[in-house]
């Protein structure tokens, strides 16, 4: 079967989810999008240090499924990265030999500040950043990236190792979470963003940007969208309501929203508190939630 030259396909291996993105370059240079697919690997599920057996193998019949798809599509061009998760594990490299092995796929593991740099060139995309510097924030499993920047460029990134994987694991132990593993996220997120805080000196923001991942969710719930689909507005005070009334839910009732992915049901309320712990540091007036992130900062440079 012949590739398609004008097909590209872009997976992102998070710590959490698994993501496939295929699209086509027309003769008009717009790019349209074939397909695109999600699947919940949770690669941290037994421990961020080393993946454990059965997410393992969850990545891999996910990435032989990915594979798959891509030769169904006759996709020429295919860029696969792994990021926080498969950069830190001990058996992460395993991973991605087998992958290669059986799949043909080469990932290719970048370091935070190039996973940065690549959100930053996706929620360009989709957000008309203007002259006003701006904090974006893409939640993973396994590292938070945040960005200070502007329509010129970052003026400032750093990810941090506080995923809502990490942070679950280490503070998340009562259903509902407790007031106290609240204040315990929020003393280690006060020493752990010093260097964020110490940025925020240089370059004062009030609107954050939302990439991906919990914001999906906020969206799904509370957002204003915009006519192009691309990003949306979400009122902080409906945000603040929100938030409150779904920390203090327990595992079962927040699977019983049924605008709720499943699969998110139990890492979200340590992605709230961190979410409203930057909110009330930073002190933002404004949250917009972007469609795109990483894979189309990817595709985007592809292309």
């Amino acid at each position: 079967m012949l590739n398609n030259n004008n097909r590209y396909g872009v997976i992102d291996l998070g710590t959490n989810t698994f993501h496939l993105l295929i699209i086509e370059k027309s003769s008009t240079a717009i790019s349209k999008e074939i397909t695109r697919e999600r699947i919940f690997i949770k690669l941290a599920s037994e421990g961020i240090e080393t993946i454990g057996a059965a997410p393992f193998q969850r990545g891999l019949k996910a990435m032989i499924r990915f594979s798959e798809i891509l030769k169904e599509y006759q996709v020429s061009k295919i860029k696969a990265i792994g990021t926080a998760a498969l950069r830190t594990a001990s058996n992460g490299e395993e991973f991605v030999q087998l992958i290669f092995k059986k799949t043909g796929i080469q990932i290719e593991l970048i370091d935070g500040t190039e996973e940065a740099r690549l959100i930053y060139q996706g929620v360009k995309e989709a957000f008309p950043i203007g002259e006003e510097k701006v904090l974006i924030i893409d939640i993973g499993g396994g590292s938070v990236e945040f960005i200070i920047a502007n329509q010129s460029g970052i003026k400032w990134s750093q990810s941090f190792p506080i995923g809502v994987a990490v942070l679950f694991k280490n503070f998340h132990k009562n259903d509902p979470i407790s007031s106290n593993e609240i204040q315990a996220i929020n003393t280690h997120l006060t020493q752990i963003l010093a260097p964020l805080f110490n940025a925020l000196k240089n370059h004062s923001v009030n609107k954050l940007i939302g990439a991906s991942g919990t914001f999906d969710v906020i969206e799904l719930f509370l957002s204003e969208k915009d006519t192009s689909g691309l990003f949306a507005t979400v009122p902080v005070d409906r945000y603040a309501k929100f938030s409150k009334k779904i920390i203090h839910t327990s595992v079962a009732e927040r699977l019983a929203l049924q605008r709720l992915p499943d699969s998110r049901a139990d890492l979200i309320v340590v992605a709230l508190v961190l979410i409203d712990f930057i909110i009330d540091a930073v002190d933002i007036h404004s949250i917009v939630t972007s469609a795109y992130a990483m894979k189309e900062g990817i595709l985007a440079e592809m292309t």
